[in-house]
């Protein structure tokens, strides 16, 4: 079965925010390719974040980020980090409890989509 995947961050029982990995099946559409059900969404964000862009905090409401044109780094509470590449897609839950850092990979501009749901 073709899958669609996306990063989780959210926050456990104990307030760490925490990845997980989160897969959507998809079913074959024919020649148009594999689709996943639809998912119902509040409001699209654009947003540009400046080069030097290094921030600890929750996110605001639950979200996807997709990556335009930059890489992010996302440093959990209990330090573990990744870094994300242009094309990616985050599903941010942890609007509570300590919250994660997120940095620019590179000293520029980057851009995303906030899908909040």
């Amino acid at each position: 079965m073709e899958t669609f995947k996306v990063t989780r961050v959210y926050a456990n029982h104990d307030g760490e925010s925490c990845f997980d990995e989160v897969f959507y099946p998809l079913t074959d559409a024919g020649p148009i390719g594999h689709l996943s059900e639809k998912v119902k969404i509040k409001e699209l964000l654009f947003r540009k974040v400046p080069a030097g862009y290094n921030d600890l905090h929750n996110a605001p409401q639950k979200q996807y980020v997709v990556l335009l044109d930059g890489g992010v780094e996302i440093e959990t509470s209990t330090g573990e980090k990744r870094v994300f590449n242009p094309g990616e897609i985050l599903l941010m839950e942890d609007t509570t409890g300590k919250g994660h850092r997120s940095s620019n990979v590179e000293q520029k501009e980057r851009s995303s989509l906030f899908i909040i749901f």
